[in-house]
């Protein structure tokens, strides 16, 4: 049975794939099952929808409080396995929903910065992303999306290998640490497919 989100995958795929002539690299990387925390940087509002067709498994992106108060697209947004957080604010539900998330060996995606770039530039990471990485068993996988979202200008979508957490996790490390680790793995990406 094809569901909504493999339905609406099918649609942004044959717009976007061969508009902005996506390459992705190192789908080799990404877990074939078992909890995924996704964490990518953030440049263009349609990062979402991007990474979503590109990630060889359906994503749960967190996503603002406001997009679900839009007509039509609020609905659509909670179809495609999306979930509200409330911003600038510690948000229980949301940080237990996503706990849930990784816990039923599904994949959560997260953007660490929290909004997007100005300039483009990789920002400080959030949190929230070393809370989920502290909390859960997931394999914790970087991405970096590089380009310019401009038409038939190549953007690279890239995912790198699961990130090591034994140390960190047995350390009882910060979130605020945890997330600092996962912006370098997501900056080493940038730096080496730019």
């Amino acid at each position: 049975m094809v569901t909504f989100y493999d339905f609406a995958k099918g649609v942004v795929s044959s717009v976007f794939k061969p508009l902005y002539k996506i390459e992705v690299i190192g789908a080799e990387n990404f877990p074939k099952e078992g909890g995924v925390l996704l964490c990518t940087n953030h440049i263009h509002n349609f990062d979402p929808p991007v990474v979503g067709i590109c990630t060889p498994r359906p994503v749960s992106f967190m996503a603002k409080e406001e997009l679900f108060k839009v007509p039509v697209l609020g609905k659509a947004v909670g179809n495609l396995n999306a979930f509200p957080v409330k911003r600038g604010m510690s948000d229980r539900e949301a940080l237990r929903k996503g706990l849930a998330v990784l816990k039923e060996g599904k994949v959560l995606g997260l953007f660490p910065e929290g909004t997007r770039s100005k300039d483009g530039k990789l920002g400080k990471g959030l949190a929230g992303a070393g809370f989920f990485a502290s909390r859960s068993e997931a394999y914790i996988i970087p991405c970096a999306i590089i380009g310019p979202y401009k038409a038939f200008r190549k953007l690279k979508v890239v995912f790198g290998q699961p990130i090591d957490m034994t140390e960190l996790r047995e350390a009882k490390k910060s979130a605020d640490i945890v997330t600092e680790v996962i912006m370098a793995h997501i900056n080493e990406l940038i730096e080496k497919h730019q």
